[in-house]
């Protein structure tokens, strides 16, 4: 069976690695173009790229999907599948090519948490459970015909970067899974529509720079998840000024909830040495680990050593 491979960041690594190491007959790796990234703007080639030049595989990089020559180039590969994971979307005439279809590995148990960010939201809405699915593309995005699903717990002190991590390895063995299948002619797509409840649907929007604001108003439980759905990227903000009136923008990455608390929301309370505690409704946050902008990660032991916060006070 040939198969077409479309990917770009990490977690499509792993996803592409176990085809490879699974003897699948991969005719081409479809990924994005070099971008120029860091201070020299030094062209950086996706995470894909790298690994599918470290195992000398078929490389096409098109800037735009809908280019004659790149749907030329992809047809004559004559694949029988192509795999989508973490990819753009797909014109029809892409993921209608193949005879046997286009499949797509999904961080979410759809129909829950259709978009882009959908590991970020679950844990943002203090999930207790996520998972992946693989389904066959059709028109609107993630709402494909279900192949199969796996369930993936999130922890209470899990952030999303940790949830990615697990999803990336259960991703992997699904996708494998889920090609065998096709390959033996054993698949039951379940249109999603026949799954469907009453239950409103969680969606995963896009995260914007001002999605990621912490409103310290709120219950300390939401901003503690909120935090940690943030994290490590793009990272929960929020505005603190000093005695100067000048305001900084901190990152928050890391802390531990507090249930009982006798400050305000916004308040802060610090031994300027070892601890930070910021008052939210029905409880505060300890801060754990933050970053100042153009600053790096610190342990707040070591960011109070250079910092003297008493004075400060948050927007």
């Amino acid at each position: 069976m040939r198969i077409i491979f479309m990917g770009t960041p990490d977690f499509a690594v792993e996803s592409l690695k176990a085809l490879v190491e699974n003897k699948f007959n991969i005719v081409g790796v479809i990924t994005a173009p070099d971008k120029p990234a860091g201070r020299g703007q030094k062209l950086q080639q996706s995470p894909v790229k790298e690994y599918a030049l470290s195992r000398k595989l078929n490389i096409l990089q098109p800037l735009n999907l809908k280019d004659p020559v790149f749907i030329n180039e992809l047809k004559s590969l004559n694949a029988d599948l192509q795999i989508v994971v973490a990819f753009r979307m797909l014109p029809e005439s892409v993921w209608n090519m193949p005879k046997l279809g286009t499949f797509n590995l999904h961080a979410s148990l759809l129909p829950h948490y259709r978009g882009a960010a959908p590991i970020n939201w679950a844990v943002i809405n203090g999930d207790k459970e996520t998972g992946i699915t693989t389904f066959f593309i059709q028109h609107e995005i993630d709402t494909g015909s279900i192949l199969f699903q796996e369930k993936v717990p999130i922890n209470f002190s899990d952030n999303a970067g940790i949830v990615h991590d697990k999803l990336m390895t259960k991703g992997a063995s699904l996708v494998v899974k889920t090609v065998n299948a096709i390959q033996s002619g054993k698949t039951n797509p379940i249109p999603q529509n026949k799954i469907i409840t009453h239950e409103p649907l969680k969606n995963a929007p896009k995260i914007f720079k001002e999605t990621c604001q912490i409103n310290w108003n709120q219950d300390a439980i939401i901003i503690y998840n909120f935090i940690r759905g943030l994290s490590p990227y793009p990272g929960a903000w929020t505005n603190i000024i000093n005695e100067e009136q000048k305001t900084s923008v901190f990152k928050i990455f890391d802390t531990e909830l507090i249930t009982s608390s006798c400050l305000t929301p916004s308040e802060i309370e610090t031994d300027g040495k070892t601890y930070i505690i910021i008052g939210c409704k029905n409880g505060a946050l300890k801060i754990k680990n933050l970053q100042i902008a153009g600053k790096k990660r610190m342990q707040i032991d070591e960011f109070l050593r250079g910092n003297n916060i008493h004075n400060y006070h948050l927007e």
